[in-house]
């Protein structure tokens, strides 16, 4: 079935979110009196702040009283944070400008909340190319579940095996593979080299590179 659909992924692909929700996750859970390293963060990548502070709770046998307070304010500290200091990562422009030229249908499916989706979409200035948003918060499941993709390509009319998924998380590419989408995967430096990224359809080391030749093996 030929393609027609894009489906992007949010933070950690069009914007460098991930070392900010690093750190607000960081400060809510010091509050505490816990230190998150790094690498425990990274292990949880792709999942929802509720389900990830669901795990840290239980890890750090923190009482889930707490649980829903922890998971607002670390949302609201990463909105301000990417607000402040936010980067556009290389060749969003580029990538969805190649996408509208083709007349695909371009939509966005994301674990954060909307009001994430807003302030990223105002950055980034993608507005005009969207069909649909569709976010993950609300949902039974987040990723690695392909729920919130398929509702995406729902509210654009397509079928799953029509649509291509660009994803940064192992989560990400799990739940867009599950959907049956084809998935282009641009993972972080820290771990680009591990085999698990062999599950893509595609992987590349930036936006920027997408270019016809790779668009053509994917839509074979």
């Amino acid at each position: 079935m030929p393609l027609n659909t894009v489906i992007f992924d949010i933070d950690g692909l069009l914007i460098d979110s991930e070392p900010l929700w690093q750190e607000a996750a960081a400060e809510v859970f010091q509050t505490y009196g816990t230190k998150m390293t790094v690498q425990q963060y990274n292990s949880c990548v792709g999942l929802r702040t509720k389900e990830f502070v669901h795990l840290w709770f239980t890890y750090f046998n923190i009482p889930f009283t707490e649980s829903e307070r922890a998971e607002k304010k670390i949302v609201e500290l990463v909105l301000q944070k990417i607000e402040q200091k936010g980067k556009i990562l290389p060749g969003v422009a580029h990538i969805f400008e190649f996408f509208a030229n083709k007349n695909f249908k371009i939509g966005l499916a994301t674990s954060s909340p909307p009001s994430l989706i807003e302030l990223v979409v105002s950055m980034t200035g993608i507005g005009p190319f969207l069909q649909a948003t569709a976010s993950a918060e609300e949902l039974p499941y987040g990723k690695p579940h392909p729920q919130v993709y398929l509702n995406c390509a729902t509210q654009m009319n397509s079928s799953p095996l029509e649509c291509i998924c660009f994803e940064d998380s192992f989560n990400g590419m799990i739940a867009a593979k599950a959907a049956r989408m084809k998935c282009v995967v641009i993972p972080h430096a820290y771990n680009s080299k591990e085999e698990k990224w062999g599950a893509a359809d595609l992987k590349l080391s930036s936006l920027q590179n997408f270019g016809e030749l790779h668009f053509n093996i994917l839509n074979q």
